[in-house]
């Protein structure tokens, strides 16, 4: 795991994740999860390098949902990237290198319940940040 930070209070409609980082592997262990107080998994992002997918789904209950897979990867090997996460009342909004790649309807409530946010990867990140509004997290 690369990085991990708890957010009092939880996330809301406003805030962004943003990940920098180098993709020097050829290998796809890079995922974004965003947890919940009970330990679910109300967001999971996986970019496949393999496939040249994005897939977003949840935990939830002890069983995954129904994945998302999103054809929309702008992610290359070798390359520096760029990815952020945001979210409004009814999504999560992914972006890569600048881009949408994948808009995932909200599948666990309150929003104000996720509580942690993971990005475990084995390529170099550069830079993790977590703001909503005015506060941020690093």
């Amino acid at each position: 795991m690369q990085f991990e930070a708890f957010c009092a209070g939880g996330l809301a409609p406003g805030w962004s994740l943003l990940v920098q980082g180098h993709s020097d592997s050829g290998e796809d262990k890079f995922e974004i999860n965003f947890l919940s107080e009970a330990g679910d998994i109300a967001f999971h992002i996986k970019p496949r390098f393999s496939s040249a997918t994005v897939v977003g789904n949840t935990f939830q209950g002890g069983r995954w949902g129904q994945e998302e897979v999103s054809s929309a990867f702008r992610l290359v090997l070798g390359e520096p990237f760029e990815m952020e996460v945001s979210s409004d009342e009814e999504h999560f909004h992914v972006h890569a290198q600048e881009h949408k790649v994948l808009q995932f309807a909200h599948r666990h409530r309150p929003l104000a319940a996720i509580t942690r946010v993971q990005v475990l990867s084995d390529h170099r990140l550069a830079q993790v940040e977590l703001a909503r509004r005015d506060l941020s997290w690093w």
